[in-house]
C-alpha cells in the first residue's frame, strides 16, 4: 500500500487531499512520525522522525494522531481482496504482503493480469492505491514494488532477473544499508553490477558468511516460498530509523510508541499475550532479539511497556551502542475469556481492570485524538496534571 496510514486519513477526510499529512507526529516534542504522505515527504519528512523536526521541515503539515484500529479495519479489507485471488498470502505487515499466484493462472489468467486487477480493485473498492511488483521470487517482487511508487506496477519476467538487478544501487539488496553501502562505495562499488565484479573472497572479508547471500540476491536468486499464515501467532510493530539512535531517552520514547500500537491492536483483536519480544538491529546489521514470558496473559499497555523497557534497557545489554531498527511484538496469544490461572488470580484481576480502563482510553483517543489522554508519567515537568 502507498503511504498507508496517511492515505487512509485522506480517504476519511477528502479535504486533506493534496496536503502534507503527517500521522503520529503530535505537536509536542515527544511525538514520533509514524507515516507521511508523499506531499509531506517532499519536505524531507519520514517515519521515525521526531515531531519537532517534522514541524520545522514542514510547518504547513497536517499533524494527525495514529488510529491503529481504523488502519486495521482497512487492512482486513485489502487482504480480503488478496484472498480472492490466491490462498497463498504471506502478510509482512498491516499494509504489505507476498502473493503466490502460480496456481491461480489457469482460472484467472496470466499473473500480470491478476496483478493489475488487484490494483484496480483496491483503487475502485477502497479508494486507495497500491504498488505491485510482479517477479519470479519474493525478493525481486519486493524490490520491484518499491521502484515506481505511488500506484506503480513493475514486472520482472523469468530470465530478466540479473539484468533487472544490475543497474540498481547496492543498497537495494536486503541487508546492505547505509553503513555497508559506504564501505562498498569506498571500494568503488556503487551498483549491483559493480558488486558482481568482485570475487567472493574479497566480499567475505567485508561481510563474512553473508557475502554469498548478498551475491545470490544481486543475481536475483531467492528460493524462499510464500508462507501463508494460519492463526495469528504474534502482533508487532517496528521502525527503521533514518539515522541511527543511541540516546536512551529517545529509544525509550520510540519503544513506548511501538508498545502502544501493539497493545491497541491486541485489544482490537480481542487477544491477550503471554510473551513480550523486542528486536534491535545495530548499524552493522547485527540483529538481536530478547523475550520475556509473563506469568499470565495480558493486553495491558502498561504491563507490556514495563516488560519491553526491561528487555531494552537491561536484557539487551546495548552498552550505549546506537540502533538502526527497534521493534516490539507480543506472542503466545490467546483469545479473551480464557480463565486466569489460580496462582495469579488477584494480580490477573487487577490486570483485567487495567485493560478495561485502557479500552476506555482507546475509545477516547479514537474520538478526540491520541493526545486527549496520557499517562501521568508521560507529562513533562510543570504540565497541568489535572487536565
Amino acid at each position: 500500500m502507498d503511504a498507508f496510514y496517511a492515505s487512509v486519513e485522506v480517504l476519511d477526510n477528502p479535504a486533506l487531499k493534496g496536503k502534507p499529512v503527517i500521522v503520529g507526529g503530535s505537536t509536542e516534542a515527544r511525538g514520533v512520525v509514524s507515516a507521511a504522505s508523499y506531499e509531506a515527504r517532499r519536505f524531507g519528512v519520514h517515519s521515525a522522525m521526531s515531531a519537532t523536526r517534522a514541524r520545522r521541515l514542514c510547518p504547513a503539515g497536517v499533524f494527525l494522531p495514529v488510529r491503529m484500529e481504523r488502519y486495521a479495519v482497512v487492512s482486513r479489507q485489502v487482504f480480503a481482496i488478496f484472498g480472492a485471488y490466491t490462498d497463498l498470502v504471506e502478510g509482512l505487515s498491516i499494509d504489505e504482503a507476498f502473493l503466490d499466484v502460480t496456481g491461480s493462472q489457469r482460472l484467472l489468467g496470466p499473473a500480470e493480469d491478476i496483478g493489475r486487477d488487484i490494483r484496480r480493485r483496491v483503487r475502485e473498492e477502497l479508494g486507495l492505491t497500491c504498488s505491485v511488483g510482479l517477479a519470479p521470487n519474493k525478493f525481486l517482487a519486493k524490490v520491484a514494488s518499491d521502484l515506481d511508487k505511488p500506484d506503480g506496477f513493475v514486472v520482472v519476467r523469468p530470465g530478466e532477473e540479473a539484468a533487472f538487478m544490475a543497474p540498481l544501487p547496492v543498497k537495494r539488496i536486503w541487508g546492505i544499508g547505509r553503513v555497508s553501502a559506504k564501505r562498498l562505495s569506498d571500494l568503488g562499488i556503487e551498483t549491483v553490477s559493480d558488486l558482481l565484479r568482485y570475487p567472493l573472497a574479497t566480499l567475505e572479508g567485508l561481510f563474512g558468511s553473508n557475502a554469498g547471500h548478498f551475491l545470490d540476491l544481486a543475481r536475483g536468486i531467492d528460493d524462499r516460498a510464500v508462507e501463508p499464515g494460519g492463526d495469528q501467532k504474534s502482533i508487532g510493530a517496528e521502525i527503521t530509523f533514518a539515522k541511527d539512535i543511541a540516546d536512551a531517552d529517545e529509544l525509550r520514547r520510540v519503544l513506548d510508541g511501538l508498545v502502544e500500537r501493539v497493545a491497541r491492536e491486541l485489544r482490537e483483536e480481542e487477544m491477550r499475550a503471554r510473551t513480550v519480544n523486542i528486536k534491535a538491529r545495530y548499524p552493522d546489521f547485527t540483529t538481536v532479539t530478547r523475550a520475556q514470558t509473563l506469568s499470565g496473559a495480558t493486553a495491558s499497555t502498561r504491563k507490556i511497556r514495563d516488560t519491553a523497557r526491561d528487555l531494552l534497557e537491561i536484557r539487551l545489554e546495548r552498552g550505549g551502542r546506537p540502533l538502526r531498527l527497534l521493534g516490539v511484538s507480543v506472542s503466545n496469544l490467546e483469545r479473551e475469556g480464557q480463565k486466569y490461572e489460580q496462582g495469579e488470580l488477584f494480580s490477573e484481576r487487577a490486570d483485567a481492570r487495567r485493560e478495561k480502563l485502557e479500552r476506555t482510553i482507546d475509545g477516547i483517543k479514537q474520538e478526540y485524538g491520541d493526545n486527549s489522554v496520557r499517562p501521568g508519567d508521560q507529562l513533562k515537568a510543570g504540565e497541568d496534571r489535572g487536565s
